[in-house]
């Protein structure tokens, strides 16, 4: 399916054609040894790494949220469609040779792989992806925070949660990547359940990222449940818009194919 989809990858904007050096950044494991700049190593004694134009204009950040909440689902998980789809989107930007990374998260960035366009860099990557495993309560302002001024060069970012935090908060943070002039795709996974709240007998609810128990009677809070949901959901959908962050919501009985075709809608609004 995804390679049906790499006929439709528009071309980058940032991409360049030049091999003329741009400027230097600290070596990352998974860099090629003939990069370094081993002047710059004999004057420092630091490891740095040569970037040239053709390095340095798209780069995309996969942010994959990997917090307990992320675990809920019946034939899958969350977390588990946010990885198919993460990984699909990195091996796109990997076929059109742009520079992809990845951070994983809960309450605080948990592993980070630098952009880049190496086939080394994609298979840390996808070995991230595939290891990751839903643990821990969440705190995304102040990852995303942290993130944003780590990623000092201009990029796209996409964003794989449930937004599951306080609204307001997490939209504040999302506007600090739009402040460093970053493009933001937001894809906002969540399991029909969420939505619909099926239950029918009283149950233990069991909150997944920090443990505590409710005893919950579904029918006398349904309806309440389902309007708080709806706004939960329309005021990331509002907010996000005013930023001009891009938002979709995909719950995990949506095919990959509208992820995909939200994403090539975003890159050809970047020409």
């Amino acid at each position: 399916m995804v390679e049906g989809f790499l006929s439709g990858l528009h071309t980058s904007p940032f991409k360049g054609f030049s091999q003329e050096f741009a400027d230097h950044r600290q070596y990352m494991p998974g860099d090629e040894l003939k990069s370094i700049d081993w002047k710059v190593f004999g004057r420092s004694d630091r490891f740095y790494i040569k970037e040239y134009q053709e390095e340095t204009n798209l780069r995309a950040y996969i942010l994959l949220d990997k917090s307990g909440s992320m675990g809920y689902g019946k034939t899958i998980s969350k977390l588990e469609y946010a990885k198919y789809l993460g990984a699909s989107l990195a091996y796109m930007l990997f076929k059109q040779k742009d520079n992809v990374g990845i951070a994983t998260f809960d309450t605080r960035i948990r592993e980070i792989v630098p952009p880049s366009a190496r086939r080394t860099n994609f298979m840390m990557i996808l070995k991230m992806i595939a290891d990751a495993s839903p643990s821990g309560e969440t705190n995304m302002s102040d990852v995303f925070y942290q993130l944003a001024q780590k990623i000092r060069r201009r990029g796209l970012v996409i964003v794989l949660s449930d937004l599951i935090d306080e609204p307001s908060n997490l939209v504040k943070a999302l506007r600090s990547f739009r402040h460093r002039k970053h493009e933001v795709l937001v894809f906002q996974i969540l399991d029909k359940d969420e939505r619909n709240f099926p239950f029918i007998e009283s149950a233990i609810f069991t909150d997944l990222e920090n443990g505590s128990e409710l005893v919950v009677s579904p029918g006398l809070i349904r309806d309440r449940y389902r309007a708080r949901f709806k706004e939960f959901v329309e005021y990331y959908r509002k907010h996000l818009l005013e930023s001009r962050i891009d938002h979709s919501v995909l719950y995990t009985d949506t095919s990959y194919d509208r992820a995909l075709f939200t994403y090539l809608q975003k890159r050809a609004r970047l020409l």
